[in-house]
């Protein structure tokens, strides 16, 4: 009986870690075009109405969001009110904190990520790329610091509406559904 059993879980194993490996080609392209259109274009923009060195409408926190708008499209952390929410949310926290505490670098830096996360948590727009938003605030060159309040506007919301807008072209083609329906929205309709 023992070894019934064990055969059966044996099988269970085999299949699941099958089913886990599998390639979907066709996924995979989409979220690659997906991910190069949205970044494209914002690299575009760019280097028309920028010098290519500001990178300003580049920020690193946009390839972490890449790969939750567009690799885990299903994800509640890469739903659009997170993504834009958590981006916008993190990037005025960046610039007020860095506003008020510039002088000592390390307590902007932990006190703009801690209160990003919290305020996130409490709007429910968690992102963890806002965290990296909110950090580039305070830790970015000379132009970001510049910008102040701006920093909101562009790159920050600007960057996200066009990673956005592309999603919705790219994570909604074949079988795909951008933005997931959750069981939040399904309640709130009753």
């Amino acid at each position: 009986m023992p070894r019934k059993i064990i055969r059966k879980q044996y099988r269970r194993a085999r299949y699941i870690l099958y089913r886990e490996t599998l390639i979907d080609a066709k996924e995979h392209i989409l979220t690659f075009f997906g991910s190069f259109v949205g970044v494209g274009l914002i690299g575009l923009l760019n280097s028309k109405y920028l010098i290519a060195s500001d990178n300003l409408f580049l920020i690193g926190s946009f390839g972490a969001s890449s790969v939750l708008v567009y690799g885990l499209i299903n994800s509640p952390l890469a739903q659009p009110r997170n993504l834009i929410g958590g981006h916008v949310i993190c990037a005025i926290i960046g610039v007020s904190v860095f506003k008020l505490f510039s002088e000592e670098l390390w307590f902007a830096c932990a006190l703009a990520v801690s209160l990003s996360i919290v305020a996130m948590q409490i709007t429910k727009t968690l992102h963890p790329p806002g965290g990296a938003t909110a950090l580039i605030a305070v830790t970015g060159g000379d132009k970001i610091k510049d910008l102040g309040y701006f920093y909101v506007l562009s790159p920050v919301l600007s960057g996200v509406l066009i990673l956005f807008a592309v999603a919705l072209v790219f994570n909604n083609l074949r079988h795909r559904r951008y933005p997931a329906k959750t069981a939040y929205r399904r309640k709130a309709r009753l």
